[in-house]
C-alpha cells in the first residue's frame, strides 16, 4: 500500500490508501485480451483445417478444439475473477499498429497497448503452453 501526505488546517497527517491497480490486475487483463486474439486465431485455423486438403484434418481439428476448451475454461476462471475485483474491459480496438484496450479497474480508467508482433509471439507462446500440457 502507498501512503500519502494530507495537509489539513496546517497539519499533516498521513493515510493508507490501497494502489489504484495492482501488477497482478494489469497482467490479468492482458491475458484476457490476448486469450480473446488465441480464441480468434483457433476460430479461424479449425475453419481452414476444415477446408484443407490435408490428410488428417479430423485429427488436427480435434487437437485445436481441446486447446480452444481450455482457454475457454482459463477465460470463465478470469472472468470470474473480474467479478470479485470489479474489473471490466470494455472496449478492444484493433488497429494498423497494435491492439487497444480500455478497461475500469477499481473504479479508474486504465488503457494499454501492445503492438502487433508481441501479440503474435505471445500468442505463440501461449498457444505452445496448450499444447505441451
Amino acid at each position: 500500500m502507498a501512503a500519502y501526505e494530507e495537509v489539513s488546517r496546517g497539519k499533516a497527517k498521513t493515510a493508507a490508501h490501497p494502489p489504484i491497480q495492482t501488477e497482478e490486475e494489469l497482467e490479468l487483463v492482458k491475458r484476457f485480451v490476448l486469450l480473446g486474439i488465441v480464441m480468434r486465431i483457433l476460430d479461424h485455423d479449425i475453419r481452414v483445417i476444415g477446408s484443407s486438403a490435408i490428410k488428417l484434418p479430423r485429427f488436427y481439428e480435434s487437437m485445436m478444439r481441446g486447446m480452444q476448451d481450455r482457454v475457454l475454461l482459463d477465460l470463465a476462471v478470469i472472468k470470474r475473477e473480474f467479478r470479485q475485483t470489479g474489473i471490466k474491459v470494455y472496449e478492444e480496438r484493433r488497429q494498423k499498429d497494435g491492439l487497444h484496450a480500455e478497461y475500469v479497474c477499481r473504479g479508474y480508467h486504465h488503457r494499454f497497448f501492445m503492438l502487433w508482433g508481441f501479440v503474435k509471439a505471445e500468442s505463440e507462446r501461449v498457444l505452445k503452453q496448450y499444447l505441451s500440457s
